[in-house]
This record gives C-alpha cells, structure tokens and sequence, in this order.
C-alpha cells in the first residue's frame, strides 16, 4: 500500500533541513506580541504556525512580550493577549518571557559593540538623520559623530544611561555602512533616550533598546532557532543576522519570513479601531462586529474553526487576501455536529391552536441535533399558545410560499399539523394573531391517513417560553463603499448591529452561561453574550447565519 504523501509548507522544509544537517539539534519558536493593543485574526496565524511548529518537531514554545516601547505599553493589554493566546490552546507552560527582562544584557550588548567599534553615540536629531541617511537611490552620508574614540562613546552612553540627556538629545546608533542599498543598515539606531515609566521595570531605565536591536537580542537569549515574522520584516533580516553576528552568539537563530493573513473588508489596524472604541461606535476591542481574538471568542467563534480557517489558508511566501465567508464557513463546519438545535422566536407572532385544550402541556421528544445522535434529546413543551415568527405567515401569499396562510396546512416542527383559519390585526392594520386548528392524529408531524404539507416551520410555547435579547451583526464596513474614506476614517456600516429585545426560545435555554452556542433552527448560531448576558436577562448573539456562500473546491 503506498504511503500518503504529505506536503510540506517551506517553513517546515527549512526546520527539516536544519535537524537533519545538525545546526540545530531541537526546534524552538516563540510568539512575541507588543502589548500595544488587542490580538486579531492575523495574529492567530502566527501564534498557531509557532505553536505548531513547536509541537510538531517535539520541541518548545516561548511566549515573550515585546514590550520595548512603553509609550503605547498596558497591562491591561498584556492580560488579554495571554488570555487570548491560552484560548487558542498554544500553551507556554513555564515559557512566560518579557523583552524588558533582557534590558541589563542588552546594555552589555550595546556595550560590548562600542568597544569592537561597532556602534557610536550620535548628537543627531531623528530629522537630521533622515536626511543623512539618503534614499532608496542616493547613499547616506556618514554622521559627523560617527568617528568618535571609543572611549567617548562608552562615556557618553554611560551618561544616556544616568539621565544626563533629554529625549532625543542623543541616539546609539550601529555602526554598519551608510552606503548599503538596504537603508535599514545605514547605521540604525539601537538606543534612544526616552523618560518614560515602563509598565514592568517601572522608571528604572530613561533609555530604551529599538526594536530592530532587542529581538535578535531575546531570540539568542532564549535559544530561539526559528524566528518566525512576517514579510515586512524581510528587509530587517541582515540587521538581525548582524547583531546576532557581531554579539558573537553560538548557533544564533534564523530569521523565516512568511505572508500575513488578510481579511477582506475587515478592520485589523489598532489605530483604527482604538478610534472605533473612543467614538463609541464600538463597545469596546471586544465588540462582536471586530475581528480582534477577544471579540470573536466573544461572538462565538472557536478555536477548533480558527485554526481550521489557519490551515485552510495555508503559508506561503506570497501575501494575499481571503474572504471573511471563509471564516464564517469554518465555524459552521465546526459547529454544525457539535450544538444543539433549538427552537427560537425572534420576531413573534402568537398562534392559538383553537381546538387543543385550554391549560394542557405536553411534552414531546425532540431530537438534540438529527445529523449527531450522540447528542441525545430533550422535552420542549406544547401548548395552546405558541409564538411562530412573523415570516411564517402571510395574509396574501405570493407563488412557492408553503407556509402559514388562510386555509394553509403546515406542520409544526416535532409537533403536529395545523390549518390557519383566521387571523387578527392590532388598530394599525399589524398581524397580531392567528388563529389554527390541529391534528391530533399527526403527532410527531407525520399523517396516518398518508396526506402530505409542504411547509414546517418552527415554535416556542408562549407560557414556558424564557423572553430574551438577539444581536445580529452584519460587517461593520460598509463593503460597498470600501473600507476606508479619503480622509482615512473608517466607512461603517450602519446596520451592522440590530439588536431584537422581544426574542423567545424554548425552556431548555434555563442554565446557559457566557460563552455557550446552539444552532437557532432556520436561523443561525447564536452565542450567549459574555459581557452583557445575566441568567435572568439572557443576550445571544449571533454567530453566523445558515447559508454560506463559501464553497471549498
């Protein structure tokens, strides 16, 4: 019998090179955040590609936060990141690391460079070394401090250090070629002066590493030997490969760049939605409509969906955009034999049974979910009063409409057939009754004598029925205009919520906490709303509709 054969993405071919040649003799990956603002879909991909990774070869995952830059820097940041990262299942164990926990031994890098005369202090400003260092088609020029002795370089840092200088008042700067047609080499800065309180060593340090200089700095550190990024980090790698070089570690880490996850006509920008967040538009970085992880979790999606949406997506070298229905198509795949489907009105109208007995409830056998057996049933309760939604019924039916209409028969899911025989309007011409009679010889919606109906539709019981709240969601861009104005705002949506405050669902909803989801027969997947819910006020929000207009070849 011939083997399977499995392809592998060109991450994993490198790693497999690495073992086999012996360069590395484990797999080590990490996934380093700047707790800057909440994690979004994009950032799933790599938290599962590292994580994954890791698992795979049998070796470790690091999760380490990037936190070099204490101006945009929250704790509050920090604490939904893990939350998110732990709810996507890739677990750090003891691996709980913070670039700022490195800050001594970057001073002694940057330490170690001005004395092999690799790096300079530089009385510059940030706007004088734009100019110096040229462009994409004109060299740099060398800064007029870039030939100071060594020993003044190490005075001159130890005094950064000690507060002697303002911010910006002087710069450490690499000593690398101005020359070089990668403008990242052109003699970057690797420290700055900055007197800002850092949220983990407090005002212990008034200079800070740059990004570019503190990340090959915590891969060595940690024996990292994948560095996973993305593309935009492509033409930072020969600064990586250089500090790692030049600070002389042993079996340094490899810099892999792979293409980041797009959604389209989706927000994914921090600046964009903290703005969404301040104008009140959304109620926060955890509002359904967003695609950041806390607010997917929050509408109801899963781990097991966004990591088949993941690797549906695959990793290349190639950017490209996916559509968010398939997104929506993954959690339906996953939820589909997992939820039960239960009964939900959302816009009600009451059906009275006129010749079922007044007082009597029965209650009927009702299948958890018909394609999962496994899930079992349940007892849903019927009545003289139920509460069908308003679709359902229609005084002058147009062509192909098989459900509730004058001298209709339709059956009532699990229950029995019924004929519509009159209705009743409110003073303003509104359907608020209709009236029926049954069939008690076609419990469980079949008919002994052989007669068929074209229409089912569903029903809650109006006195054991439990009243809640229905979110809808549509996309928060309106997709037509485009995601963005000219001025650089975001073009919302503004039906992208609808929220439905006179919504019933059948008893068995009784004990549902946050987080929970069912599949709302005809309706969609619905959510039990972690922020707004109560079990005496229940919110549900909707996950997904039925219909999907994703189709996998």
């Amino acid at each position: 019998m011939e083997e399977a054969i499995v392809s592998k993405n060109f991450i994993e071919q490198i790693i497999e090179k690495d073992l086999s040649e012996g360069y590395y003799d484990t797999v080590r990956t990490r996934f380093p955040p700047e707790p800057n603002g909440y994690l979004h879909i994009g950032h799933a991909k790599s938290i599962l590609l590292n994580y994954g990774l890791a698992k795979k070869y049998n070796g470790q995952f690091n999760m380490r936060f990037d936190d070099t830059n204490p101006t945009k820097e929250k704790t509050e940041f920090v604490d939904s990141i893990k939350e998110d990262i732990m709810w996507l299942g890739a677990d750090w164990e003891d691996r709980l690391y913070f670039a700022s926990d490195y800050f001594e031994q970057m001073y002694e890098a940057a330490i170690k460079l001005i004395k092999k005369g690799k790096a300079y202090v530089c009385d510059l400003t940030a706007e004088e070394i734009r100019e110096y260092r040229g462009t994409l088609t004109t060299p740099g020029k060398d800064s007029p401090y870039r030939n100071r002795s060594i020993e003044e370089n190490l005075q001159l840092f130890e005094e950064m250090k000690q507060d002697k200088y303002k911010d910006g008042e002087k710069v450490l700067r690499a000593k690398i070629d101005m020359s070089s047609p990668n403008i990242n080499m052109r003699d970057p800065v690797i420290y700055r002066v900055a007197h800002m309180t850092h949220h983990n060593t407090g005002d212990k340090w008034c200079i800070y590493p740059m990004y570019d200089f503190a990340h090959p700095i915590e891969d060595a550190i940690e024996g990292i030997t994948h560095s996973i990024c993305t593309l935009e980090f492509e033409d930072h790698r020969p600064l990586y490969d250089w500090v790692v070089r030049e600070l002389e570690y042993e079996k340094p880490p490899k810099q892999i760049e792979f293409a980041k996850l797009y959604l389209t006509n989706v927000i994914t920008g921090k600046r964009y939605i903290k703005k969404l967040v301040e104008d009140g538009i959304v109620d926060g970085w955890d509002d359904p409509r967003l695609v950041s992880i806390a607010a997917l979790r929050r509408r109801g999606f899963t781990p097991e969906s966004i990591k088949m949406f993941v690797d549906l997506c695959g990793v290349s070298k190639a950017n490209s955009s996916v559509d968010y229905a398939m997104l929506e198509y993954c959690v339906r795949e996953d939820l589909k034999l997992k939820k039960s489907r239960m009964m939900a009105v959302l816009d009600p109208i009451k059906l009275i049974i006129d010749n079922y007995p007044e007082g009597q409830v029965e209650y009927l056998e009702v299948a958890n979910n018909m394609e999962n057996e496994e899930l079992g049933s349940r007892k849903v309760p019927f009545s003289r009063e139920l509460y069908i939604e308003r679709e359902d019924f229609m005084e002058i039916p147009p062509k192909k409409y098989f459900r509730m209409f004058p001298g209709n028969e339709v059956r009532l899911m699990n229950a029995y057939f019924v004929k519509c025989e009159s209705f009743v309007k409110d003073d303003e011409g509104n359907i608020i009754e209709v009236h029926c009679t049954y069939d008690p010889e076609t419990k469980g919606g079949t008919s002994n004598d052989g007669r068929k109906v074209k229409g089912t539709i569903h029903w809650v019981s109006v006195e054991q029925s439990i009243k809640c709240e229905v979110r809808l969601y549509e996309n928060i861009v309106d997709e037509e205009a485009g995601v963005y104005n000219e001025d650089g705002t975001v073009n919302v949506n503004p039906n992208s919520l609808t929220v439905l405050k006179n919504c019933y669902i059948e008893p068995s909803f009784e004990g549902a906490k946050a987080y929970d989801s069912y599949q709302f027969v005809r309706n969609g997947f619905f959510c039990i709303d972690a922020k707004d819910s109560t079990p005496e006020n229940l919110v549900f929000n909707r996950i997904v509709s039925l219909k999907s207009s994703f189709k996998i070849n």
